[in-house]
């Protein structure tokens, strides 16, 4: 910008990722009348039922993340209303993550997003580099962020970068799922010496930064 030199950043490899597209070419879509978006993606409503009646979709042919998890999710609750009962998937509350080192993952709002909303909100954040197992294995890299809204104190997003992130992160999807705020997860038994009690400092640290406030 502005002419400024680009800064120059060292490493040992480069990832470039130019994205995914679903497979739906060759599946005879077009000889069943199944529409599909320009994306090649199948069109579902909210049950899942593609304009052809019979014929439903889930996972990474239809609309959302490619996750495995997420289709998982998608194909109980289709069995679900197949059988007659009210399917259904909470997408706010599907986790994503990265399997980087250290590891990267999230689930609900950013911040960002928070923000576009308009929603008053509070965050707690806590490092790995003063959790006691983090410590101890050596790996200190990272910190968890707990989002909260502002009045009911509500977890509107949790975000965690560090050792074992992938597994810390079905804490807070459970969190999420059963609309638990941030001192629900602060006031919680989390074993010590774990990984986890990042994150549970991370939610008491939402209620620090609200009297600080």
């Amino acid at each position: 910008k502005g002419g400024e030199p680009m800064p120059t950043l060292g490493g040992d490899y480069a990832l470039v990722a130019v994205g995914r597209k679903p497979f739906t070419g060759g599946l005879g879509l077009e000889v069943l009348g199944v529409e599909t978006d320009k994306a090649g993606r199948v069109v579902v409503d909210d049950h899942f039922r593609t304009n052809v009646p019979g014929v439903y979709a889930i996972g990474d042919v239809i609309r959302g993340p490619m996750l495995a998890h997420k289709a998982e999710e998608e194909g109980v609750a289709v069995a679900e209303i197949l059988a007659g009962k009210p399917g259904h998937v909470n997408y706010l509350t599907c986790p994503g993550v990265i399997y980087t080192w250290p590891e990267v993952a999230s689930v609900g709002l950013t911040e960002e997003q928070v923000k576009e909303t308009g929603a008053e909100y509070k965050v707690g954040q806590f490092p790995f580099l003063a959790n006691g197992r983090a410590k101890a294995h050596g790996f200190t890299d990272g910190f968890a962020k707990v989002i909260a809204d502002k009045k009911t104190d509500r977890v509107l997003g949790i975000h965690i970068i560090g050792p074992r992130a992938s597994d810390m992160i079905a804490e807070a999807a459970v969190a999420m799922e059963f609309v638990a705020s941030a001192e629900d997860i602060g006031r919680s038994f989390h074993a010590h010496p774990t990984f986890a009690e990042t994150l549970r400092e991370a939610a008491l640290a939402v209620d620090k930064a609200q009297r600080q406030g």
